[in-house]
């Protein structure tokens, strides 16, 4: 959160020069020579069948009449913003065999490879070709290897480049055959809100995906997987199938079971929750809210913010703003006895750790005992009800190689999630817990977690996915910041910008239904329930970029509660407990004659 007006982070788009183009291949690398039992192995290569057996990111891809090198047809993709318009197909090959790869390219940086060959892949290029020039390159696969995915691509912010012709000559794999279905499926174990599930495992699988109630929730190669985010006390159905390169089995018989009792955070928010912070520590172009004068529209109060002493310290300070920045400060002893009014009347107060100013790296175990001991003299001396984690920017950048969300190792990570739970275990069940991560810290680790956008390091890219998981039964809410953001990629496999409804439905739908962290379709981020969730937006055009008319605003929640107003992208669900929106700000919007939350009270009927 932003104590400012709106700016745009420019961590967000990572600018790649000259010298990493020269680094992804050579204009042409030398190829194996084909045998003579050899085919060409591409569906549809020179386009003339449209798209048929190729799939191309962000829609990039078209097929045109002009320019062609053969036929009558040819590819034209064009990357746009964090899109670098690639094009491929998977094929299937034998092990152990030699191939070549070649194709005709014309305009922009066009590159041409082979991934998943099961030893070195392979990738070459050429810049900005005006005529039609033929990239070849070759490999040989390894020892189990079955499929390998041919491809193109651009580059990012340049032209639209045009393939065609594209072969992969070499011997044929065997057809494969779809795997038989799984059965012996049974739950071993259940808590209030997960329930874990085994089966026997089934020749010729690569993989399993398990469904609750007809819906996929998880996919895993082991034979066991533990679905969570479910409500207590519930009966539940699942299914498992099979899975390899040759499509999915049938689904198995299905089994149910019945989670636990109680573990839903145990915080009583209203069916509909209307969140807001309050700049209680400081002053910009909004003016200072006495907590007094929060409307009753709010039912979670965020007070922004306590900050650390030093970034590595773990230790949390908060103080209302001095009176020479806020000259109608109220007292302490006049902000106590309003928070208490506030929980009188039904409503949450929470301190928020963090924002844009506030970096926190619990580094080491001192930082985090620092860290419990100083949040516990804030909820202590004001009579909170709990904590809100809005870290930004470099609070969670320190990595240790962690590719795996289910188990992090990286000291950042590991010690604000012993925090955490050290809190709730101190204050128990009426314990508040939410998080107000931004996009690039939670929904794009659905391309990049564990490695960089475009081959950088950037270990940043989904980082709060380890602690959202870890903490998922402790999670009273998480609105993720729908702003201040790139485009982001949802399970459309499309990109999505920010400030209108699509955004927020696609962001969202993300979240409850869960996604393959990083493609990795056995490390699945399993979805919260629909009333840990609300939306983050900007109350008003001052408080951030990506700012949502209050029209589209509602278009999201029609579509996301409803399953109406979705426009292009369908959500995998009806998510009709969805718990509402959070805004930055409160005084955001008093400053905006309180827009935000009169169209949140007018859509709900308050």
């Amino acid at each position: 959160m932003e104590r400012t007006g709106p700016t745009v982070r420019l961590s967000r788009l990572l600018a790649v020069g000259s010298a990493a183009l020269l680094a992804a291949g050579a204009l042409v690398a030398s190829a194996p020579a084909a045998g003579a039992a050899d085919a060409d192995l591409v569906r549809n290569g020179g386009f003339e069948a449209g798209l048929d057996g190729w799939s191309c990111t962000a829609s990039s891809g078209s097929v045109v009449a002009t320019p062609t090198h053969s036929g009558t047809a040819a590819l034209k993709a064009t990357p746009v913003g964090g899109d670098h318009a690639k094009c491929s197909q998977k094929i299937t090959v034998k092990p152990d065999s030699t191939y070549t790869l070649s194709a005709w390219v014309q305009g922009g940086y066009v590159h041409l490879g082979a991934s998943g060959t099961g030893t070195t892949d392979v990738t070459t290029w050429t810049q900005s070709p005006g005529t039609w020039e033929r990239l070849t390159t070759g490999f040989t696969t390894g020892p189990a290897t079955t499929s390998v995915t041919v491809y193109t691509h651009g580059w990012y912010g340049t032209p639209a480049y045009y393939a065609d012709d594209l072969t992969l000559i070499g011997p044929g794999g065997d057809p494969v055959q779809i795997p038989a279905v799984p059965g012996g499926l049974k739950p071993t174990a259940t808590t209030a809100s997960s329930v874990s599930l085994s089966w026997n495992a089934v020749s010729g699988a690569s993989g399993y995906n398990v469904y609750r109630g007809g819906t996929k929730v998880d996919s895993v190669t082991a034979t066991s997987a533990t679905v969570t985010g479910l409500a207590a006390s519930t009966a539940y159905s699942f299914q498992v199938a099979a899975t390899n390169e040759a499509g999915e089995s049938a689904k198995s018989a299905a089994v149910s079971a019945t989670t636990a009792e109680s573990g839903d955070g145990g915080a009583e928010l209203p069916a509909r929750a209307l969140v807001g912070y309050l700049h209680s520590s400081f002053a910009n172009g909004s003016g200072y809210t006495r907590m007094a004068d929060v409307p009753d529209s709010w039912d979670v109060i965020n007070l922004a913010f306590g900050e650390p002493t030093s970034v590595t310290s773990g230790d949390i300070r908060f103080a209302l703003c001095p009176v020479a920045e806020c000259p109608n400060v109220e007292s302490e002893a006049e902000f106590k006895a309003a928070i208490k009014a506030k929980q009188a009347a039904g409503k949450k107060v929470l301190i928020s750790i963090g924002g844009q100013n506030g970096q926190v790296q619990l580094a080491s175990t001192a930082a985090r005992d620092a860290f419990v001991t100083s949040v516990s003299k804030i909820i202590d001396t004001y009579g909170l009800d709990g904590l809100d984690i809005d870290f930004e920017g470099h609070s969670l950048s320190l990595n240790t190689g962690d590719t795996d969300f289910r188990s992090p190792t990286s000291p950042v990570i590991v010690n604000l999630i012993s925090a955490v739970k050290t809190l709730k275990a101190k204050y128990g069940s009426d314990f508040v817990l939410t998080m107000a991560p931004e996009t690039f810290f939670v929904q794009l680790g659905y391309q990049f977690y564990g490695s960089g956008p475009w081959g950088g390091q950037d270990p940043r890219a989904g980082a709060y996915l380890p602690v959202i998981h870890a903490l998922r039964d402790d999670l009273t809410l998480l609105h993720v910041q729908d702003y201040n953001s790139g485009p982001i990629m949802g399970l459309d496999d499309q990109y999505h910008t920010m400030g209108g409804a699509d955004f927020h439905i696609a962001m969202t739908d993300m979240l409850l239904a869960g996604f393959p962290v990083a493609g990795d379709q056995s490390k699945v981020f399993p979805g919260l329930r629909p009333d840990q969730v609300a939306i983050g937006l900007p109350a008003s055009t001052h408080a951030g970029n990506g700012h949502t008319a209050p029209a589209e605003v509602n278009k999201a929640l029609n579509c996301l509660i409803k399953k109406t107003d979705c426009g292009s992208y369908q959500t995998h669900g009806t998510w009709s407990d969805l718990r509402g929106l959070m805004t930055w700000s409160i005084n955001w919007d008093r400053f905006n004659n309180e827009e935000f939350s009169r169209n949140f009270d007018s859509y709900f009927g308050d």
